[in-house]
């Protein structure tokens, strides 16, 4: 590919990150130049940011049906899966999955609440009051 033809195609990452590319200078000799993106780049994480947000709202729906605790909403807005937060809090995964029970959720102690809400970056009363 030529310099002047690598794409740069604006897309949800534009702004954060950009993708080295091997083209040819006017000489013909290869060298390197940034795209902040392309076409496919941009359906590809335009279709992966919808079912993201997708999953929001079904976990803010879960929530808000007492199907689920907030732990639950604020692990999938915050991108995470049940390793990275076992990580982040210390906690096992099978506890997690009891915490997601709003009737366990209710019943946990505030250093327990405060252990979430570091790794989900909000405080307790947030966690404690979701408004999602």
């Amino acid at each position: 590919m030529k310099k002047e033809d690598v794409p740069q195609d604006s897309s949800a990452l534009d702004g954060v990150t950009r993708d080295v590319c091997y083209v040819k200078d006017i000489d013909g000799k290869y060298t390197t130049d940034l795209s902040v993106g392309w076409d496919v780049k941009k359906i590809a994480l335009d279709n992966a940011w919808e079912d993201i947000h997708e999953r929001v709202k079904e976990a803010a729906l879960l929530v808000r049906n007492g199907e689920k605790s907030p732990i639950f909403y604020y692990m999938e807005l915050k991108l995470m899966d049940l390793p990275i937060l076992a990580a982040y809090t210390g906690f096992w995964q099978f506890t997690i999955k009891q915490h997601f029970k709003p009737s366990v959720f209710k019943k946990l102690n505030d250093k327990k609440l405060f252990n979430y809400s570091k790794a989900f970056e909000i405080t307790i009363n947030e966690l404690k009051n979701f408004n999602g």
